[in-house]
């Protein structure tokens, strides 16, 4: 199987990234410069017509969006090493319930956030009374998640998986965008635990992502 993986610095794609590390993967990584208007070429947009990263190509055939391209990597290479749960399995469910949750439902708050009192964005999209609205739904959200790491260490059980990376990717970069993940105890080491595997460092830290 071949693939070959579009992304860029400080983007959307830098979750993948992380996943293709830890399941150790033999992958060829184009990286765009976004500003150089990479991502709009005809031959691109051949590929993936948003004109986004990351697009994961399989053999030849393109998939794109990043929380797409996560759950196949799960289904497809994390099951045999440990890393997704087999389908047909309770914790499938828990897998992709959790995971989808931090992409759509977390995730759209935070991108009303974002428009909502982003400094660097459109000043006539500010809205504070919506931004206040917004995070106190985002901190009651926070909250949920905070119980579920009460129970386990990881969100399927005692070892870290692809869930685990999907759904921390997303609340790491909502902290960046203004949401304090701080004063919830078990949030906070999963957070930090997260953070300190060598995937992360590798990706994050190499700039390879958003």
């Amino acid at each position: 199987m071949s693939l070959k993986l579009f992304a860029a610095p400080m983007s959307s794609a830098l979750p993948v990234v992380q996943a293709i590390a830890e399941l150790g993967l033999d992958c060829e990584t184009v990286m765009f410069d976004l500003s150089s208007g990479e991502q709009k070429s005809p031959a691109y947009l051949a590929i993936n017509p948003h004109g986004v990263v990351p697009t994961l190509v399989v053999d030849g055939t393109p998939l794109f969006e990043a929380l797409a391209i996560m759950q196949w990597l799960g289904e497809r290479h994390g099951v045999e090493r440990g890393l997704w749960p087999a389908p047909g399995t309770p914790q499938h469910l828990v897998a992709l319930s959790w995971s989808t949750w931090a992409y759509v439902s977390y995730g759209a708050l935070v991108s009303v956030l974002n428009y909502a009192q982003a400094p660097h964005g459109k000043d006539h999209l500010h809205h504070p009374p919506l931004a206040a609205e917004v995070l106190s739904q985002l901190h009651a959200a926070l909250d949920r998640l905070d119980a579920r790491l009460a129970q386990s260490p990881w969100l399927l059980g005692e070892a870290f998986s692809l869930a685990d990376l999907i759904v921390a990717s997303v609340v790491t970069y909502s902290a960046y965008c203004g949401v304090n993940t701080e004063g919830r105890a078990h949030l906070e080491r999963w957070l930090q635990a997260f953070q300190s595997r060598e995937s992360f460092r590798t990706a994050w830290g190499g700039g390879e992502g958003k």
